[in-house]
């Protein structure tokens, strides 16, 4: 979803690239940060993002998750900010089609503030030979009494080598109102046992216009069992 970082301008649209597949009758835990700086000579305009979830495939195309999202605050520590559930609904079998396509519900509510954002993502995906081509297209709105009602629109793109399955080198792109950001990323994942799995990613994304941080970090740890 589009993250609005207090400290910086707001819709910074840096975060998971999403896939359009569901792995069938699946729970998993997964954790993400998203920390930005706007200056790091100074070490100004730093903010963090964390995520906590738990999820699960309700159907073998079909995923619900909810979110505890929690962000620093001004005594320096960390503090619950929203909550946020989503639904991945996998549209078409992986390979039946020349792309592989899928859509992302998302709805987000302040904690504290009557300020809503609710989304929706098309997935597609395309192998081409050891290499994948992933892009989310999203739609949001946000609304409410604490927030300005307006529409927002977010582009992310991942291309990823699948080197091995522990590790595959990968190149984002990510698009949005106030966002305009690439850089390399890895992802993989290490298979634990039967029907158990830890899938990690991290990624170091650089702002190329003046609104976006000059640089972003990205990480997500995510246990399958």
């Amino acid at each position: 979803m589009l993250l609005n970082l207090p400290v910086m301008a707001d819709g910074l649209a840096i975060d998971k690239v999403y896939h359009p597949y569901v792995d069938p009758l699946v729970w998993e835990l997964e954790y993400r940060a998203i920390a930005a700086d706007d200056n790091p000579a100074t070490g100004q305009g730093r903010s963090q993002v964390h995520r906590l979830s738990i999820g699960r495939a309700v159907a073998p195309n079909l995923a619900l998750e909810a979110y505890l999202v929690g962000e620093d605050n001004r005594d320096g520590g960390f503090s619950v900010s929203d909550y946020e559930v989503e639904a991945l609904w996998q549209l078409t079998e992986q390979g039946e089609y020349a792309l592989d396509y899928g859509l992302l519900f998302e709805l987000e509510k302040s904690r504290k503030d009557d300020a809503w954002e609710s989304a929706v993502s098309l997935l597609l995906e395309r192998e081409l030979g050891r290499y994948s081509v992933t892009a989310n297209l999203e739609l949001g709105y946000e609304w409410g009494d604490d927030i300005r009602d307006e529409w927002e629109t977010g582009l992310a793109l991942q291309s990823r080598y699948r080197y091995r399955q522990e590790l595959e080198p990968a190149l984002e792109l990510y698009m949005g109102e106030d966002t305009v950001g690439i850089g390399p990323a890895g992802l993989g994942t290490f298979r634990l046992g039967p029907g158990r799995s830890l899938h990690w990613e991290a990624a170091v994304i650089l702002g190329v216009d003046n609104t976006t941080p000059d640089y972003t970090l990205r990480a997500l740890l995510e246990y399958e069992f």
